[in-house]
């Protein structure tokens, strides 16, 4: 069974309808791909999946249980991670300072700065740096960590790779696939396709709002993404 489902899912922004009907489910242990170029509504596909931004139709589906509508805080509680696009750690607080702010979940502070420093040890030596001095990576790997603390069935990503050098994002999507095979399902929004197909199940091309394509990530998807991308296929 899926653990998350978007069944004909439509969406908008001030009556502009951004999202036309989105079929896309997630497994517990897969890892996918939701890939386009920019504007092709893969953020608000994030949004209406977490909660955040609410469906003009179809459906929201978690564990096979309709979602459709439940307040963002609800869906976290029920397991629902968004890691979103920009990292947001807190600057001025140290890495220790940023994920004390994860106790509100029930765990306790040494629990989830030890399940952290187990996944992410540079971030154990980091433990006293204020967050804003962490390299791009760290910061990311620091966001992912608070995301984790809350111990998810359904992680959201968005645009992890973002400003991030490709040996630091191949590190990063490594432990994205470790995530997964812990039996935690992975939807990840990229636009450079590159980064995460390497580890992804399954994957989907959002264009304008529509799936034009999804399937298994073998060598037929790469050949078609530059026209998917470049805006030549129907």
């Amino acid at each position: 069974m899926s653990l998350l489902e978007l069944a004909g899912v439509r969406a908008a922004y001030n009556g502009i309808t951004v999202l036309h009907g989105v079929d896309l489910s997630v497994a517990a242990g897969q890892v996918v791909a939701l890939l386009g170029p920019n504007g092709a509504g893969k953020t608000t596909v994030l949004k209406v999946a977490s909660g955040v931004h609410p469906p003009s139709g179809g459906r929201l589906l978690l564990g096979g249980r309709d979602a459709t509508g439940i307040r963002p805080g609800d869906l976290a509680r029920a397991g629902v991670c968004l890691v979103p696009e920009g990292r947001g750690v807190f600057p001025n607080l140290s890495v220790r300072d940023n994920l004390l702010m994860m106790t509100f979940t029930g765990r306790t502070r040494e629990e989830i700065e030890e399940s952290a420093y187990a996944r992410f040890p540079v971030l154990g030596r980091r433990r006293t740096q204020h967050a804003g001095t962490l390299s791009g990576g760290e910061q990311q790997m620091l966001a992912l960590a608070r995301g984790l603390a809350t111990d998810p069935a359904v992680l959201l990503l968005d645009e992890l790779s973002m400003g991030l050098a490709p040996l630091v994002v191949a590190e990063l999507y490594e432990r994205v696939a470790g995530i997964a095979r812990q039996g935690v399902a992975v939807l990840v929004v990229e636009q450079f396709a590159t980064a995460v197909l390497k580890i992804a199940d399954h994957a989907a091309v959002l264009v304008r709002g529509r799936v034009q394509w999804q399937g298994h990530p073998d060598s037929s998807l790469h050949a078609e993404l530059s026209s998917y991308y470049l805006g030549s296929a129907t």
